[in-house]
């Protein structure tokens, strides 16, 4: 008999649907509150400047969003106590027109991970994308609309616009980025101490977002 029941749970375990990350959410803020009611979309939020403080908002508006780990290192502190370690997490978070990036400290990787997760959702922003490349012309958004850069500590970087059929001409962690927000085709410069990979990725981000300075539409 014991047997049969440990069957049956685990058959109902398989059956049973993933848990909704936003079941039983109570939304703090006004605007947490909009988008549980689906009164506000992700472009109004965006086009009005509106602070996400809730990640619940972008499991709803954008439940595809994909994560990858860019890196995860081990950070320590003296403390009066002795010698402090802790795990140092960074993490991207995005999908086709979306990217955001997080980092997070903990005493153990998992938690360090799902901090990283929880703040790069909060810092999601739209991508800019279009064909700027003078040899292409095809108006398909495969690419950035025209130059942007970014900074970040040392880090500098610059992304140039590519025909199609390049490729992404660049660090792999800049790819990894560029992945992730929807781009197919990019050249790149970068300057400073590009093996500092928090400091690249936050940059390559940071010229994403600078992206929307240039567009008087928004």
């Amino acid at each position: 008999m014991s047997q049969q029941r440990n069957q049956r749970k685990r058959q109902d375990q398989r059956q049973r649907k993933p848990r909704n990350p936003t079941e039983g959410w109570v939304p703090k803020t006004r605007l947490g509150e909009l988008v549980k009611e689906g009164l506000i979309t992700l472009e109004k939020i965006f086009a009005n400047n509106l602070i996400v403080k809730e990640k619940q908002i972008i499991d709803i508006l954008l439940p595809q969003l994909n994560e990858s780990v860019v890196s995860i290192s081990m950070v320590q502190q003296m403390t009066a106590s002795g010698q402090r370690s802790r795990f140092k997490a960074v993490v991207l978070v995005g999908t086709d027109g979306f990217i955001g990036v997080g980092s997070a400290k903990s005493r153990e990787v998992g938690p360090a991970i799902r901090k990283a997760i929880d703040r790069a959702k909060l810092s999601v922003i739209p991508v800019l994308r279009g064909c700027g490349s003078k040899e292409c012309g095809c108006g398909h958004t495969h690419s950035v609309p025209f130059k942007v850069d970014g900074k970040c500590g040392s880090v500098k970087i610059r992304l140039i616009p590519a025909p199609q059929g390049v490729g992404l001409a660049c660090a792999d962690k800049v790819k990894q980025v560029l992945k992730l927000a929807g781009i197919e085709d990019i050249w790149s410069k970068t300057f400073g101490d590009t093996r500092t990979s928090e400091n690249l990725v936050k940059a390559t981000v940071t010229a994403l977002k600078n992206a929307h300075k240039f567009n008087f539409n928004l």
